[in-house]
Formats: C-alpha cells, structure tokens, sequence
C-alpha cells in the first residue's frame, strides 16, 4: 500500500515494538525469495533492501500513470494522488497475493513457486499458467480472480532473478524466455552437474563454477539454489544461502541468492540492487504487456483507476414495488446525468431484480444507457408470499460488485433465505461493501389494506421479520430506512450521496437508547459538502459547531444547517462556508437510531490486520477472515489521496464501538524511512477488542485541524480460523477439491461448517457438524463440480462459514476460483516474410528513401490471432486484403471487412478510426507506433487463416519490431531490419546457382499453401525478419 504522511507515537509504545522485534528477530526461522513486505525488511535489519511489495507496488503504479500519459513531475504526483482509493485497494489485491506466496503453506516450500532447486522448467510451466490465468479473467471482466493471478505470476517471476545466476552470468537484460516460449532458451544444468564452489564466509564472490558465469566454449548454464532439506541438494550444487539455510553446509558450502542487502541471509548481496533492477523490468513489461494485451481502458479497470463508486441497485420487483421502482430508476438517471458532466468514466452499474421465487439475472454494465434500459424494463407484476429470496439476491450483488461498493437494496418483504446470512456477512466483509436497505414498511406498524391485497399474508408477520437486513446494515455500516411509498422518492436522495466520487465517512454511530446522546465529528480543510442522515425517530437535534453556534435542527431555520424530515430519515446538509474544526451532535431519540455523517474529500485511508509470519518467509502476514482472540496483531494502514507536499500527519487509530464509543487506542509509526518507497502507517495490538469494533484514523492538517476519517464495517474477533490450504483452477466437466484447516484458539468445542457459491458448483453445501479440541484443528475439503459447458474466465466466488454451536464466534473464508480451458493454447503466433518491394542504400544515403516488407501472420494454437501493434520503427504497418502477387505487382491496399456489418456503417468505420470499448483499435487497418494494438479477430475467426501485412519505413528508421497475440494471451515479436535486405538479394542469387528453390518459386508455393489456411511454410529468406 502507498502513504505519503508519517505516524507519530510515544516512546513507550516504540520501546515494547523494539522489544517485540528483537524477539522476533532472534527466533526467526529461514528467509527466501525477495522480501515479501516492509516488516520484512525490519526483521532482517536490511532496510534498504527492495521486496515483492515495492516493486510491485512501484511497477503498477508507473505502467498506470504511464497509460494516463503523465508527462512531468509535478503532474505525476497530482495524478498519483488522484488515482483514487480504489486504485490503492485493487493494488493492495495484487501485492497480497504476491506476499502470500511467502505465507501459505501450500506455496511457500514447494520450489517451483519461487524457483529454487533447479525447478526452472516447471516453474516457467506455472509462470504461463498464470499468465493465461490473468488475461482470460481479465478479458472476462473478473477482475478480482485477475488481480490474484497477477500477484502469483509477478512473485515468482521477480524471484527469478534473486534465486537464478541470470545477473551472475553478466546478463543485463531480462529473460524473455520465461513467459515467451519462442524467445530464446539457455539449458538449465542437468542433476549431476557441478556448479558452485565451496565458500566459507558470509559473502560469497566467484563461487559459481566458470560454466555458469563467462564459459566460451560450452552454452552458459541456469541454475537456482536448493533450499534447506525439499528437494535434498545434490553434491556440488549452489544453495540457496543465508544463516538459517540449512543446506549452506552441504557441498557445495556458501549460497547464491540476492534477496537482500544483509550478507546474514544473501551471500550474494551485493548483487541484490542489479537482481531487483531486473526484477522490476521484467515486472513492467508484464503489466506493459497486460494492458497491451486488454486494452488500455481494461487495464484501468482491473485497477480502479479514477472510478466512481458502483450504482448497485438489489430491487424487489413483485406487484407492490412500483413506487420503489420508479424512484430507483428515477435517482439512477439523476446520477447518470450528473457522471456526464464530468470528465471521468462513468463507472459501474449493477442491477439484480428478484421475484417470487425468482432471483436475476444480473445486469451489468459500464454503459449508463444500457444500465438505464436495464431498469426501464422493470416491471412490478404479481407476487406471492410475504418472505423472498432477497438474501440470494444480495448475494449475486456482492459477487459482481467491485469492492469498497454501496448496494442499495429496495423492498418492502422479510428474506426467505435466511440460511445465506452467513455467506452474505463474509461478502460483505470481505469486500468491504456498504449494504443500505430501504424498506417501504414499518415492522412496528400494520398493513395497510390496499397493500395487503397485492401481498399475500399466509401468517401473523414477526416484528423482528427484518432483523437480518438491520444485521447486514450494521456490519457493514450503512442504514436501514423504515419509510413510506409517498416518502420513497424523496429518501432515495441518499443514493446520490452516498455513490459520488470522493466520499469519505467522518461519523458513524448506532445506539438503542432512549436517552441523552451526543456525537463529534470533525471538519479539516480537505473537507467539503458535508451531509448527515440519521435513521429512527428524532424528539431533539442540536447541532452546535466548532464556534459554538447552535441551532436546533428540527424546528428552526439557522445559519449552520439544512434538515429534510423524511418517514424514517433526517437528512441534514451543513451550510457553506463550512467552518473547520470539532462539531457536536446532540439528540433524543425515541428507538433504535443510526448516525451518519459523509463529505467530499480525496483523503481516505485503507487497512488490513497481520500477524507476524516466522516460517522460511519472514514478514507480515494479511489476516484473512476476522482477526483471532488474544493474539498480538498488527494494523497496517495506508492514506490515500494525500499530495506529497500536504502537510498532514497521523498519530494513532481508535477502535471505536458500535455506540461510538472509544475501545482501544493504537498508536502508528512509519513502517519506512523513506516516503519516495511508498510508507505505510503500522500500529501493534496485544490483542483485539472483544467487542465488534470499527476503525477511525486520527491526525492533524496543516492548518492543525483535527483531520478523522472512519471506516465503518464492524469487526468480530473470533478463537476460530479457516485456513484454506489450496486454491486450484476449475476445469469443465472435471471435479475440483479444495483442501483446509479450521484451526481452534479456545477451548474444545463443536461447530458448523457451511460452504456456498454463486454458481451452484458445489457437490455438497452443509451444513457440515465438526469437533474440534483444545488448540487443535481439523483438515476439511469440499468437492465442486464444473459443469462442461462452463465458459473459461468465468469466476466462482465460493464462501466457508464456520459457528461455534454455543456461542456467536465464527469466521470466515472467501475464495475466488477461475474456470480455465482443459487444453490451453501455449503456441505463440508466427510471422514469416512473403516478400522484398524495396530496398535501402547504405547508412548515409538514407535520406528520402523507403523499404518495404511483406508478412504473413499466423496463429499456431487453436485461439485465433487476436491482435497486432506496432511498437518500434517510424514507418506504417498496413493489413492487406489479400496476398501480394509473387510475380511482382502488388495488390490494392483494400482494408478487410468485419463480416456482418452493413456497407454503410464499414464506410463509416474506413474513414473514422476508433478505438474499441477496451482501448484497442478496431477497424483502421493502418498502424504506426503508439497506437493500441489492432484487434484482428473480427478478420481471421478461429481459424488458422494467415493475415497479410505489409511494413513501410523510411530508410533512415531501419529496425522495427511488430507484436502479435493470440486469444489465449500467446504473444511473438518480429523484429524487421532494412539493413539486411541487400544481404538477402545476393544470398537468393547463390542459392540460385547452387540448385536450390528460386526466392521467387519460394514466395508462390508458400501464396498458394496459404491460400488453402494450412500453415504457412516458413521460408530462408536470411535474417531479414526474425522471430524472438
């Protein structure tokens, strides 16, 4: 995560962290693979060292400011700063993912995730797994399961070159090789080859045998370090290294790896900041890469980039919700108009109607008009009994919704599917999304008669019917709204405020109480707008501001506010000019009643709770579920939207209670010494509260005003943790196990374990009866079964729930799981020449002068070429209709035609290039570098049809280099250089007198096999192209 502003504490709480480090420090197991985080770096008391987090936190960051074409400084920081919080959250996604390869302990010994042992081929084997993994849920829009792929693919490929003797063999370039199987491969050494010396020193230099770092006579030589004592290390081999490596003792003695700068744990430290050098290279052109292969607008999606909160409407669209209806559509047009204006991308929208019994479909789109068609098609018709599967539909919501979502759920019925609470609860934590329903009766009150008629009562309704939903609302911290149908309309304003860019949460706050209740909130500088909705019935609502100005909002006009009394909300608008400072809140209340208070404002922050990971990979580890009972843990916390020259600081967080009120405070320290490499705020906890529990961030603006922020989901502490032990792909028509732990911190106990998923795939759902004793745990697995007509790159989010049977302790764990083809394409596409038009003269008769190249492109798998960009040489690349004639006359430049289009609308599309809803460009057939790649697809299908190009570049620009993709992400580059045209010319002429096949024969036979879509026949024509 990135922060820019610093934390202060007292020194009593720096003296017990320093106390707690060297504790850990000298207790710490073994160390591989470049650092996973920051904490890593204090424990191996190398702070200068670069880990998995930095470099992907950094390489992220640069290929989306460099897709937003930031040009200078100034505007690279205003722009860093204005990516968005959900920008930060979605890198976070990818970062955890990467450290977690470090921590699970599926992954963290087995050498072919961090390529160690010599496991090079079977580790680049699961590096283009992951990599076809990230571009089909990408492509399908399942962004989540995309950005867990990348943080996989991106470990163990920046692992690559600290375990390798890649930058011992004087390489300073990556290593294509890995993710591109037609670049060029170095053999890895075989078992019984020697290759380290011994070495008896911390540091080891020259202890890689000549073979493997300058030998002449033979090809360079791979190898990695072998690890402790899996796979055992044969005689003479290198290590891994480091002082807690057990097989540094074996022969050959000393290590290798360049994870740190610590000669403790990288014998070869001295060559970490080259390793980390290519290390990031290779990450950048990953991410370069991905966003060429989905588009640019793509790209910016699977990271969030500047988008405005999601619209996600769950409707009820039985016979009494027409009034329901009518003002959701009518607020979701506001809001779409409003977006318009705005120079932004309009976002995502999400709509999940749900009948009697009926739930869905989903609809989702980034189109506004599509969006707002979606809900002029809704129609309130028939309806049955009171309770429906309103949970079911909530569920399909948080599946599709981006996390940090707002869902609004209209309905006037209790849920029938209560069993899916639990699934539901993890959802909503999970992902960190708001749940506010707005429900059109009161549970206290009787139903009127006209709507009784169009609702079937088959029974007495419960009061407490609509207990789940304030549940739901509570834990997520949005609002359950009790109103009319005469009322809805005017309510739904909430929806506006709640979904535009940049809100943050200054107050939130439930109590029970009738009495006396008073709530702050405080207003810095960054703060504008500030809006206030409170739930429940109101007696009196004194609002007094930072000058002491009061007025009561209720029954007067006043210089401070603005009150709107709706049936069930008090929507309060502070006036402008909004003064800084502490502002006090004091009520009477009749009942339950929720405090709210939002603003505009770009600084927010993020965090997540750890625990300290001592396995062979020291660092912290993210908290999956909720955070254990009586366990140290770490806050680790990150503010966003802060400029680096804003003067605001951070001292602590305060746990607060659902009441608002203060449980624990922890105070923060800079987890680095550097702002420039992207500091986090962390604090230590002896132990969570017992008690559910939100977080508020506390520090000071430069104007030193109180500067808070909250977020507002309630946090349970637990004794029980799901640890899921694999997370494996989903192949159609196949089964699928997923193996895990429920590990027990109390006493013996008896529980219940439920498993669910959006798709259905599960064998069996649960609830499922576990016993598991004092401290101990028990190993479970659940079965999936994918359908075979399951497309590839779908997602299924699948939920484990467990309950402690006496008590109200549970966890939680969410999986996302991909559907991946049963036979992968792993073949990149081919380009071979077809012909010579034009030649150059020498270097310094460029001037004025043109060559030209002719190409056919085909695929070699069975995913179809997919698209072409051009990104080197100064010339024109132009998709031809046909073949040129070998003969020698070329044929017209006509552009291909997208097949069922009508003529009119291919004229438009000639003469108007565009690019496509994912950035590429779609239908103009010419290309000159810097262009988004071309997409293909609409011409050549699945089948394996070559594409004709021809590339004309001035003679002075003599390189150029062409990028092909498939459909399944397989990509080749073919590089073209002039300056070995005249090269060709006269070897063709010798091969004509030595009786081989004229060039000229050669070009027709290889027209005519094409012609017939067979794979083309690749032809000596010199190293005029050649293919990497």
């Amino acid at each position: 995560m990135m922060s820019q502003s610093r934390g202060h504490g007292g020194s009593g709480v720096r003296m017990r962290e320093l106390y707690v480090l060297l504790c850990v420090v000298l207790t710490l197991p073994g160390c591989r693979g470049f650092l996973p985080n920051f904490w890593s770096r204090v424990l191996t008391l190398s702070l200068d060292s670069y880990t998995h987090q930095f470099i992907t936190e950094q390489g992220v960051l640069n290929v989306t400011l460099e897709t937003l074409s930031m040009a200078n400084t100034h505007q690279h920081t205003q722009k860093q700063a204005g990516l968005g919080r959900g920008f930060w959250h979605a890198v976070g996604e990818v970062v955890h993912s990467n450290a977690a390869m470090d921590f699970l302990s599926s992954t963290r010994s087995d050498p072919v995730y961090h390529f160690d042992s010599e496991r090079v081929e079977e580790s680049m084997a699961m590096l283009r797994q992951f990599w076809a993994q990230t571009l089909l849920s990408a492509r399908a829009k399942e962004y989540q399961g995309a950005r867990h792929s990348l943080g996989q693919l991106l470990h163990s490929l920046q692992d690559f070159y600290s375990h390798s003797n890649w930058v011992e063999m004087g390489q300073h370039s990556i290593y294509l090789h890995l993710l591109q199987p037609g670049q060029p491969a170095f053999p890895v050494a075989t078992e019984d080859t020697p290759t380290c010396m011994e070495c008896h020193s911390a540091t080891c230099r020259d202890n890689l045998l000549p073979r493997l770092t300058q030998s002449q006579q033979y090809p360079l030589l791979l190898t990695t370090g072998y690890f402790s004592t899996y796979p055992p290390k044969p005689q003479g081999k290198c290590s891994h290294g480091g002082v807690l490596d057990s097989s540094r003792h074996q022969g050959a003695k000393g290590g290798i790896n360049k994870d740190s700068t610590s000669p403790l744990f990288s014998p070869h430290h001295y060559l970490h900041v080259e390793a980390a050098r290519l290390a990031t290279t290779a990450t950048l052109t990953v991410l370069r890469d991905l966003r060429d292969s989905v588009g640019n607008i793509s790209f910016l999606r699977l990271f969030s980039v500047k988008q405005p909160p999601a619209l996600v409407f769950v409707m009820d669209t039985t016979g009494s919700m027409f009034e329901e209806i009518t003002a959701a559509r009518l607020r979701a047009h506001s809001i779409i108009q409003a977006r318009a204006n705005t120079p932004e991308q309009p976002g995502t929208f999400l709509l999940v109607p749900f009948h009697d019994p009926g739930v869905g479909p989903v609809y989702e789109t980034e189109k506004p008009e599509e969006f707002m068609s979606y809900m002029e098609n809704l129609m309130a018709l028939g309806g049955g009994d009171e309770p429906e599967m309103c949970l079911s539909a909530i569920q399909l919501a948080l599946t599709h919704s981006p996390p940090l979502s707002e869902i609004f759920v209209f309905t006037d019925a209790s849920p029938k599917d209560a069993h899916l609470y639990n699934a539901v609860r993890a959802l909503i934590l999970e992902k960190q999304c708001k749940m506010t329903f707005l429900l059109t009766e009161d549970p206290s009150h009787k139903m009127k008669g006209s709507r009784r008629k169009r609702r079937r009562r088959r029974e007495t309704l419960s009061p407490d019917r609509f207990a789940l939903y304030s549940s739901l609302s509570s834990v997520s911290g949005g609002l359950t709204v009790f109103t009319t149908n005469s009322d809805i309309h005017r309510v739904s304003a909430i929806v506006e405020d709640n979904t535009a860019a940049d809100k943050v949460t200054l107050l939130h706050a439930e109590s029970d109480s009738d009495s006396n209740l008073s709530h702050y909130f405080s207003v810095d500088n960054s703060v504008k707008c500030v809006t206030l909705h409170l739930t429940g019935d109101l007696r009196q609502c004194v609002l007094s501001s930072p000058t002491d100005r009061t007025q009561s909002l209720l029954n007067q006009q006043g210089p401070l506010a603005e009150c709107e009394q709706f049936q069930g909300l008090y929507r309060i608008s502070l006036l402008s000019p909004i003064e800084p400072g502490q502002w006090h809140l004091n009520t009477i209340a009749d009942g339950h009643v929720t405090f709210n208070a939002i603003a505009d404002s770009n600084v927010d922050f993020l965090y997540y709770f750890a625990v300290e990971a001592n396995g062979t990979h020291p660092g912290l580890a993210k908290v999956e579920g909720s955070p254990i009972a009586g366990v140290p843990t770490f806050l680790v916390l990150a503010v966003t939207g802060l400029l680096p020259n804003a003067k605001a600081s951070f001292s602590h967080v305060t746990l607060l209670g659902a009441n608002g009120e203060s449980l624990q405070k922890v105070w923060l320290n800079s987890s680095s010494s550097s702002a420039s490499s992207g500091e986090e705020l962390v604090g230590w906890m002896a132990s969570v509260p017992r008690v559910p529990f939100c977080v508020r961030l506390s520090g000071r603006d430069g104007g030193g005003n109180r500067l808070e922020r909250v977020s507002t989901e309630m946090i349970q502490h637990t004794h029980i943790k799901i640890q899921v032990l694999s997370i494996p792909r989903l192949v159609p028509g196949h089964s699928t196990t997923v193996f895990f732990d429920v590990q027990n911190h109390g006493p013996a106990r008896n529980l219940t374990l439920t498993a669910d998923d959006d798709r259905g795939y599960l064998s069996q759902r649960g609830p499922h009866s576990l016993s598991v004793g004092e401290r101990g745990s028990v190993r479970g697995e659940v079965e999936l079964q994918t359908p075979k007509g399951a497309e590839a790159g779908g997602a299924v989010t699948m939920t484990l729930t467990v309950r402690v049977l006496d008590s109200l302790d549970s966890n939680y764990a969410v999986l996302h799981l991909t559907v991946v083809p049963p036979d992968p394409d792993m073949s990149p596409p081919s380009c071979s020449i077809m012909r010579v038009e034009h030649t150059c003269p020498g270097p310094t008769q460029c001037t004025g002068v043109r060559w030209t190249v002719s190409l056919a492109v085909t695929d070699r798998g069975c995913s179809g070429l997919a698209s072409l960009q051009l990104s080197q040489g100064q010339g024109i690349l132009t998709l031809l209709h046909s073949p040129t004639d070998p003969l020698g006359d070329s044929l017209e430049e006509n552009q291909p035609t997208p097949k069922h289009k009508p003529q009119n609308q291919r004229d438009r599309e000639r003469t108007s290039p565009a690019h496509g809803e994912n950035g590429y460009a779609e239908l103009d057939p010419r290309l000159v570098q810097g262009n988004p790649p071309l997409n293909v697809a609409q011409w050549t299908g699945r089948l394996p049809k070559p594409l004709w190009v021809r590339y004309t570049s001035p003679c002075c620009s003599p390189q150029a280099e062409l990028l092909v993709w498939d459909g399944a992400g397989n990509m080749r580059r073919c590089h073209l250089t002039a300056s070995q045209q005249r090269g060709i010319r006269e070897r063709s002429g010798v091969s004509d007198s030595a009786g081989e096949m004229p060039l000229q024969s050669c070009f027709l036979l290889f027209s005519l096999l094409s012609l017939i879509w067979t794979v083309p026949l690749l032809v000596d024509v010199g190293s005029f192209l050649y293919v990497k």
